[in-house]
């Protein structure tokens, strides 16, 4: 069967994709045998002035209410209450609920 020059070619071409996997594997596990910060990949050399702070001012912003809302919606679940519709919801939810007349 390895005399057939297509199956000869698909045989290199798996020795070529093992080999580079294994090329791989031994970069990883190169990396992993030392410890330390790890950049990015692709941004380890990049400048930026974004700061810390900027992601926890707008975290704080952003998430402020999620802890309550979160408990909220717990303490409704374990009531077995429905979830609040919204406005948007409401207008949605009235048109589904009129049955089509044919």
């Amino acid at each position: 069967m390895a005399d057939n020059p297509i199956e000869k070619q698909h045989q290199h071409e798996r020795e070529q994709e093992r080999e580079r996997l294994r090329a791989e594997e031994q970069k990883d596990l190169e990396v992993e045998a030392h410890r330390g910060a790890r950049p990015l990949e692709g941004f380890a050399g990049g400048h930026t002035t974004w700061t810390g702070s900027q992601d926890d001012e707008a975290a704080a912003r952003v998430h402020a209410g999620d802890a309550g809302a979160s408990w909220e919606a717990s303490e409704r679940q374990a009531r077995l209450e429905p979830e609040p519709l919204s406005d948007e919801d409401e207008g949605e939810d009235s048109e589904a609920r009129v049955p089509e007349r044919r």
